[in-house]
């Protein structure tokens, strides 16, 4: 069985690194990472920069954006943007469009990786709380891909890569609110595929699974995590790493997978097809917020 690659917990460049893929696969390539502040965004900008990828990475938080922004280029050597936006507010994501046009005259990639998750039952969901995860994950998802469309894509061809999950592939509990949500981007997924596969736009979606050292991990997995995906009898029984997410989505994005579009590649060891569904696995996770 395959070892997973070296990984660190937080939001900091790996300490050694060995290519798996050509080291150029995105030589002079531009990346837009919503999302790419933290967590998976930011291995995978970690990562593209290690390929040859400049990067923008974008989100609400400008101070996180400028210190992760500054790991990454003295990690890899490459440019990095740190830009502020909100993927539900359309000027927002208009103006961060077009600072990252004028600093590099493209963009080749789009990574929609904002998103918004907890854990709370249905019944005590608040209405306001299940409109803000369906606001980030699914409106911001076609907000930031429609502007991008129209500033670039439209008139150059482009990738697209919707990073979203496998909660809608059945019910879930505590989940309905992020499962409703990432099953619209699923669809939305499949529809931008047939709609602008016609102007060079390839549209995927990367499913992860529980990936260790990410806030979602650590929000939604509980203290006791590892051990229950052992005994659920996960395949791959363990945890998944930041890189091997960055690499699945360096797949997708690349030359590598030019024919792919319209799919959705599962990256969680299995655990979709094996996985029971009640609440007592979700015992000793955190608390469930009925507000938001």
């Amino acid at each position: 069985m395959a070892q997973p690659p070296p990984d660190v917990d937080g939001d900091d460049c790996l300490l050694e690194y060995r290519h798996l893929f050509c080291p150029d696969l995105l030589r002079n390539k531009v990346a837009f990472i919503t999302g790419g502040g933290s967590g998976i965004g930011f291995r995978i900008a970690e990562i593209f920069m290690r390929h040859g990828c400049h990067t923008v990475i974008a989100s609400r938080s400008l101070p996180r954006l400028l210190t992760a922004a500054k790991k990454l280029t003295e990690a890899t050597g490459q440019q990095c943007l740190p830009l502020s936006l909100d993927v539900r507010n359309p000027p927002t994501i208009l103006a961060a469009v077009d600072k990252a046009l004028e600093e590099f005259g493209k963009i080749d990639i789009l990574i929609n990786g904002a998103a918004g998750n907890f854990l709370c039952p249905a019944g005590a969901l608040s209405f306001n709380a299940f409109k803000t995860v369906l606001d980030i994950d699914a409106a911001g998802t076609f907000n930031v891909s429609r502007v991008l469309y129209e500033k670039f894509f439209r008139d150059h061809g482009g990738v697209i890569l919707n990073i979203t999950a496998t909660l809608s592939t059945r019910g879930q509990v505590f989940q309905v609110h992020a499962g409703a949500a990432k099953a619209a981007v699923d669809a939305m997924t499949r529809h931008l595929a047939v709609e602008w596969g016609k102007q060079n736009i390839r549209v995927n979606s990367l499913a992860p699974g529980p990936i260790a050292g990410t806030e979602g991990f650590r929000r939604l997995g509980g203290p006791q995590a590892s051990r229950r995906l052992h005994l659920l009898g996960m395949p791959l029984q363990r945890l998944g790493n930041k890189t091997e997410m960055a690499h699945s989505a360096l797949f997708l994005a690349s030359p590598a997978a030019s024919f792919v579009t319209g799919a959705v590649l599962v990256a969680d060891g299995g655990l979709w097809l094996t996985s029971p569904n009640s609440m007592e696995t979700l015992a000793g996770s955190q608390s469930f917020p009925a507000k938001l």
